[in-house]
């Protein structure tokens, strides 16, 4: 099931995509936020797909505007150098556990929102990647486990502004710029997506593909990462996970392919779909 959110009739709902449009979710979880509708796990998916079967008016995916499927995550990951052929571009060393960063839920972008080039730099970078969706709450969760508290995946890309980046060594400034946490399209369930580290993964900056990778190539897979952060800390429904970008970024081009006003940058991820953006300059505030 594909699991979003979106403005209709200047209304914001929840409901799921199908071949015919979009079924808006039950009443009783139209009034509720994604995190909301995620914890009710199996009732809620259930009713929405009785919901699918017996609606018989749905909505043109073209009549609305689609939302990030999270719009305020509680917790917002992101994982540095989890893909062998980026660490290999970046010359550092394969880490012995995964790195984990903050990306302030201010950043979150919705799917064809713009990306703001930022006024007070103009090392603009993309980074495609999977991201995890918790769907349950949850604390030291094993590896078998993992797999049940995730509600889905989704795309996000991990915007960076590379000089900022360096300037914390949490990266967490470089990484939590307004706008710079576009996701969606929506979320895939985990029944439907099935393994999700068999997917391939590309990043075109207009008709220039950067990047063109499998999440087969993972150093810490999903279900570890959950594992691992569960050990700290008590996951909520609604708390994403990006789980870090192959080769290709713009800082190690040459010359270097940062993301100019202008451009457009779509990522694409098997069995998922397609999240795209545009850039702008940042408005004057």
């Amino acid at each position: 099931m594909k699991l979003l959110r979106y403005v209709f009739n200047d209304a914001i709902s929840i409901g799921a995509l199908t071949d015919t449009g979009i079924c808006p979710a039950p009443s009783k979880y139209n009034h509720q936020n994604m995190p909301a509708f995620l914890s009710a796990g199996k009732t809620a998916l259930d009713d929405m797909q009785r919901q699918i079967e017996g609606e018989t008016t749905q909505i043109a995916l073209e009549q609305v505007e689609l939302l990030a499927p999270i719009a305020k995550p509680e917790k917002f990951f992101g994982v540095s150098l989890n893909y062998d052929d980026h660490i290999a571009e970046t010359g550092r060393d394969k880490p012995e556990y995964p790195t984990f960063f903050n990306k302030q839920n201010s950043c979150v972008n919705n799917p064809e929102g713009a990306i703001h080039l930022p006024a007070i730099s103009e090392k603009l970078d993309y980074e495609g990647e999977l991201a995890i969706v918790i769907g349950q709450r949850c604390r030291h969760v094993n590896y078998e486990q993992a797999k049940q508290v995730i509600a889905g995946y989704t795309i996000v890309n991990d915007v960076s502004v590379r000089d900022w980046q360096m300037r914390s060594h949490t990266w967490t400034l470089g990484k939590s710029f307004d706008t710079h946490g576009p996701m969606g399209p929506w979320i895939v369930t985990a029944d439907e997506l099935g393994d999700p580290h068999q997917l391939n993964i590309k990043t075109w900056i207009n008709e220039d593909k950067r990047q063109d990778f499998s999440t087969s190539n993972m150093i810490f897979d999903c279900y570890y990462l959950v594992e691992y952060l569960s050990q700290v800390m008590t996951l909520e429904p609604g708390d994403v996970i990006s789980t870090g970008t192959g080769s290709g970024v713009g800082v190690k081009m040459k010359p270097r392919g940062y993301m100019k006003v202008g451009e457009t940058v779509k990522i694409e991820v098997e069995g998922i779909g397609t999240l795209i953006n545009h850039v702008i300059d940042e408005p004057e505030h």
